[in-house]
């Protein structure tokens, strides 16, 4: 991928981005380390050519296997969210997908370690990550709901996908005084903030999400 596809043209320049983020902060989008990251990255390269035009609307898009982009509003609140307390050393985040929210968390945190169990969208994730030279993630396929124990305690936890219930597997990686970010429901979701003090584990109810179902088990194709 050459220059000129980083940085875009047209209806994915720069002026666009820009755009996109005046949307991002008129909506409630504070932290300018957040927007100035998703100002600087290239959505267009997560999504597939056809849909390039639409990179930097304020909407999900589909990326194949029955999954999507999370709409940039809820990458940022999210991202905001998690870095609220303060800076983080070691962050997890759940469900790589096309690696947007990957490439946005990357440069705000030390050390980013993503899981995903679509093998096909791994693969892609992965390579677009390494093309952006954000050499702090590192990748592994596998379920979501083990996690990553190996790589943690963590600090910050990230989820895209929503578990009916919060997987204990996930509290029990998350550090004392760790934050975690994930939606949480059935056909009623809730996006839920949990932050631990020890082994009591305070969860808040932030806003309503509409975010894929959280599903075990790895899928090749």
């Amino acid at each position: 991928m050459n220059d000129q596809q980083l940085s875009g043209i047209g209806m994915t320049s720069q002026r666009t981005r820009n755009r996109l983020v005046e949307r991002l902060r008129d909506r409630g989008i504070e932290n300018q380390q957040v927007l100035d990251v998703i100002a600087s990255t290239p959505r267009h390269i997560f999504i597939d050519e056809a849909l390039a035009h639409r990179a930097y609307e304020d909407s999900s898009l589909p990326i194949g296997n029955g999954q999507t982009i999370s709409q940039p509003y809820i990458v940022a609140k999210m991202t905001e969210l998690l870095l609220a307390a303060g800076p983080l050393n070691n962050v997890l985040e759940i469900g790589t997908g096309s690696g947007y929210q990957t490439a946005i968390l990357a440069p705000l945190v030390k050390k980013l370690s993503s899981v995903e169990r679509i093998e096909p969208l791994y693969l892609k994730a992965r390579e677009r990550i390494k093309q952006l030279k954000l050499n702090n993630v590192r990748f592994k396929l596998s379920d979501g709901h083990w996690g990553w124990p190996q790589q943690g305690p963590y600090d910050g936890i990230i989820a895209a996908a929503a578990p009916e219930q919060i997987p204990q597997g996930l509290l029990d990686q998350m550090s004392d005084g760790g934050r975690m970010i994930l939606p949480v429901g059935g056909e009623q979701q809730s996006l839920i903030l949990v932050t631990r003090q020890g082994n009591y584990w305070q969860k808040t109810v932030l806003e309503d999400v509409k975010f894929v179902p959280f599903l075990s088990g790895i899928k090749n194709n």
